[in-house]
């Protein structure tokens, strides 16, 4: 680290500082390896749902220290290499702490699949971890003794979480922004700079404290960590404090969450039972809605014909139907009795497409069914999960008895493009199914033309149990809803379906695990953000400037010495 400060100068905080970086820069060994997977698994406990953000103020210092400590190797190989590790096993610590909860998926048929759960709770994180290797040898690269270290740090973290989120179909689960934003009022600045520029925001007041001791460049760095605080809470305050709720006139959410164990989806027995499941609920929900109100005495109470005054859009989670509906005449049927005038159903299931050589094409998909029970659009998931529902590599993998999780020979396919679905008397929506909800940028790209209404997030975290998976995937979805400026409508199989105005403030949610429905009035947009314009820019912007400053601090430092 940079030089301590002198005794006749030195602040009781700058002294401990110093003596504890003293400490953690001379570990060496297995201690030294501990440390650094320790740091990352404590900065995990910042995730939901802990949302502990104290955790990472002692990580990321640790992170700094560790690489402070790292001494010139005998080869630059060598070197870079020490570097790396560093990085890798932080990392390493981080995911696994963070995501340990992925192997309950192969719990689900364990028989099948209990045997990849090494990969998925060490092998995974194994290959995560490589991003945070290649973030601490690029920064060690131009590490200027001076607090301005942390600056280059924050930057090449800041551009690996970047590279994560779309090399090898990408995987942005857990970016370390998601660390700084427990509560709407930390979320409001991805609409300007997004999840990556939160990440780089992030990394240098999470490091801040490790430069307290230093000698050069410490007022300054903490000024800027301070100021990036400030920024931070100043501009959360005013945006909630100025944008508040609206809601669409005469636009009804139902949104269901039936709360099927994933085990019984694989139980082609099961198939009516969860459909009928799926209604039940839905018309028990209805049945909420028209209860008089608490004023009005049971014998006021009349049952009579109306026209409807509105739309009421009924939500279904991902693969709600668990069969393909144009295969089900008498589904098609029921479905029709279901939905009353006035009502259209938006449902995750599969659809089927034939292809031109007599073959077929099984897609995830969003239906959309009127009140005629006629499906009158749908739209197919772009971004599918690797082994979840298509197997990378499958020509060869598939010869070592290695399957995707859904089971299904070819898995599903891939589809064409991400739009807005259009519906008659509510605004259109941007359907994302599952994990789509987690690539901020993808979804800003996918808004061209006639700005949508709201995003329907379609999913099913039922693989995952009640473990911390559900409560992760929800914050990552509301953070690019806020991102754009649209208000999420989550619907999830087992929990957590949550309806929320474009600023992240929860409307009403059902909790993890529970039956029942979320009965709400449908929010209104937010205008367009800058990032849902100019999408990740200004982090490019932002992420060049820290590292200029970053290296033009090394390179001055770098003259002087010499």
């Amino acid at each position: 680290m940079g030089a301590a400060i002198g005794h006749n100068e030195r602040t009781a905080a700058g002294w401990f500082v110093d003596r504890l970086a003293g400490r953690v820069m001379l570990l060496e060994g297995l201690p030294r390896i501990l440390a650094a997977i320790l740091a990352g698994a404590v900065a995990a406990l910042a995730l939901p749902p802990l949302d502990f953000p104290a955790a990472a103020f002692i990580a990321f210092p640790v992170l700094v220290w560790l690489l402070d400590g790292v001494g010139a190797r005998r080869s630059l190989a060598a070197t870079l290499l020490a570097d790396f590790l560093v990085g890798w096993l932080f990392g390493f610590g981080y995911f696994v702490a963070g995501l340990w909860w992925l192997g309950s998926a192969m719990l689900v048929n364990a028989a099948a699949f209990a045997v990849f759960i090494p990969f998925a709770v060490l092998g995974l994180p194994a290959i995560l971890a490589v991003y945070y290797g290649l973030a601490t040898m690029l920064a060690r690269r131009f590490w200027p003794d001076s607090a301005f270290r942390i600056l280059v740090l924050a930057a090449a973290f800041a551009l690996m979480e970047w590279l994560r989120s779309f090399v090898l179909t990408g995987f942005p689960w857990n970016e370390i922004g998601v660390l700084a934003a427990p509560t709407p009022l930390l979320m409001q600045v991805v609409s300007l700079i997004g999840v990556h520029g939160l990440t780089l925001a992030a990394v240098i007041v999470f490091a801040a404290p490790a430069v307290i001791g230093d000698r050069h460049g410490r007022m300054p760095v903490l000024a800027i960590a301070g100021l990036l605080v400030a920024a931070d809470l100043g501009y959360g305050y005013h945006r909630l404090a100025t944008h508040p709720t609206t809601f669409v006139d005469g636009v009804e959410l139902s949104v269901v969450q039936a709360n099927i164990a994933q085990s019984d989806k694989f139980d082609e027995e099961a198939a009516q039972r969860i459909f009928s499941r799926q209604i039940a609920v839905t018309e028990k929900g209805r049945e909420a809605r028209a209860k008089p109100a608490a004023s009005e005495s049971p014998a006021s109470a009349k049952v009579v014909a109306v026209e409807p005054q509105g739309r009421t859009l009924i939500v279904w989670p991902e693969s709600s139907l668990p069969f393909v509906l144009t295969e089900r005449p008498e589904a098609v049927a029921r479905l029709a009795d279901m939905i009353q005038p006035g009502e259209t159903l938006i449902a995750g299931a599969p659809r089927v497409e034939p292809t031109a050589s007599g073959g077929e094409r099984l897609y995830n998909s969003v239906l959309v069914v009127d009140d005629n029970g006629e499906i009158v659009d749908a739209r197919d998931k772009v971004h599918l999960v690797p082994f979840g529902e298509f197997l990378p590599l499958e020509r060869y993998l598939s010869r070592l008895g290695i399957m995707n999780l859904s089971e299904m020979p070819g898995g599903f396919s891939a589809g064409t493009e991400r739009s807005a679905v259009e519906l008659a008397g509510a605004p259109a929506f941007l359907p994302l199914i599952c994990y789509e909800a987690i690539f901020p940028a993808d979804i800003a790209a996918s808004l061209g033309g006639a700005r949508p209404g709201f995003i329907v997030n379609d999913t099913n975290d039922g693989w995952f149990g009640e473990t911390p998976g559900p409560y992760q995937h929800l914050r990552l979805a509301e953070l690019s809803a806020v991102a754009v400026g649209l208000p999420l409508v989550r619907a999830a199989n087992t929990g957590i379906s949550v309806v929320t105005d474009p600023f992240g403030r929860e409307i009403d949610a059902l909790a993890l695990g529970a039956t029942g429905t979320i009965e709400s009035r449908l929010p209104a947009a937010a205008a367009p953000t800058p990032y849902s314009r100019l999408r990740n820019l200004p982090f490019f912007v932002l992420l060049a400037a820290t590292f200029i400053v970053g290296v033009s601090i090394w390179l001055f430092v770098s003259r002087q010495t010499d």
